[in-house]
């Protein structure tokens, strides 16, 4: 049985002020029942998010935003932006392929990505399997650190917790 699923390609051009150049990349391959949520999620740990308490955002070519679905109502309640969906949409309802859209993770930060869908494949072609989410299967280029830290000094928060070692675990 041949899966007609997409294959996305995600660049990340930018973040906490800066261009990236030449911008570090993923290709993923997506169910047919992938939502925004899913990709938004399979992107960021992709792209070595950690702390992943943010919001983010998807903007369609034709000026959609999709956003968190309580923030859509919100948005389609005060008229602010002309055409809004929820992060729960399926992607295939509103990308086809050689379409582009752009995604971007912490608002604050605003790390934005350029999402294309690149083609149609079957995963087990792709992977030689079929995975039950959104999954990235190439990639190339370095990984900026979320909060731009270089080592584990760099900007410790003071309530940091320290690792437990009651578990039988050797200590760090």
């Amino acid at each position: 049985m041949t899966r007609r699923w997409q294959i996305i390609k995600v660049e990340l051009v930018s973040g906490r002020g800066e261009d990236l150049e030449p911008p570090p990349g993923r290709i993923f391959v997506c169910p047919t029942g992938t939502t925004f949520a899913g990709l938004a999620h399979a992107i960021d740990l992709a792209f070595a998010r950690w702390d992943l308490a943010h919001l983010c955002e998807f903007e369609l070519a034709d000026g959609t935003v999709v956003v968190d679905d309580d923030f859509e109502a919100e948005l389609q309640s005060s008229g602010g932006v002309a055409r809004t969906a929820g992060l729960s949409a399926r992607v295939k309802q509103h990308l086809r392929v050689g379409e582009r859209c752009s995604y971007v993770f912490d608002l604050g930060d605003s790390w934005t990505h350029e999402c294309r869908v690149v083609g149609i494949d079957d995963p087990e072609d792709v992977l030689g399997m079929i995975p039950d989410a959104p999954t990235a299967f190439w990639g190339w280029g370095d990984m900026p650190d979320q909060y731009g830290r270089l080592q584990e000094e760099d900007d410790e928060p003071e309530d940091q917790p320290e690792p437990r070692t009651d578990r039988g675990a050797a200590p760090l």
